[in-house]
């Protein structure tokens, strides 16, 4: 039996925010919330359901050095121009990390900067 991904936790100053910002994105809902410190949303099932939950835990100083990871999401139910214009009036924003133009991707940034990709490819919602 191999290990599948739980949670995937996100360091940030303010939980609530990236919590609302990315429920919008994925269709997720609030699981649990330690006021001020952090929040956890996933699917209804909740942890251990069909996808890993996200975890935003309070940091106020972020820690040096730019992040190794980052999430890429599909659009389920329209093509990626339109997912764009979704995700840009939900608060993403466009961020560049010398991408040449040529990608079949974009590449945004959450209300806190954290990088992210809109890939090309829509694929099946759960």
């Amino acid at each position: 039996m191999a290990c599948r991904i739980g949670e995937l936790v996100l360091e940030c100053r303010d939980p609530e925010v990236l919590a609302r910002f990315w429920c919008e994105v994925l269709g997720f809902v609030v699981l649990e919330r330690e006021a001020g410190e952090w929040v956890e949303i996933g699917t209804p099932e909740g942890f251990g359901g069909p996808q890993p939950t996200l975890f935003f835990s309070r940091r106020d100083e972020p820690r040096p050095g730019k992040s190794r990871l980052h999430i890429d999401v599909n659009a389920t139910d329209r093509d990626q121009a339109a997912e764009l214009e979704r995700l840009l009036a939900l608060g993403a924003r466009p961020a560049d990390v010398g991408q040449t133009g040529e990608e079949s991707w974009h590449v945004l940034a959450d209300p806190e900067g954290n990088e992210f990709c809109l890939l090309k490819a829509r694929i099946d919602p759960l």
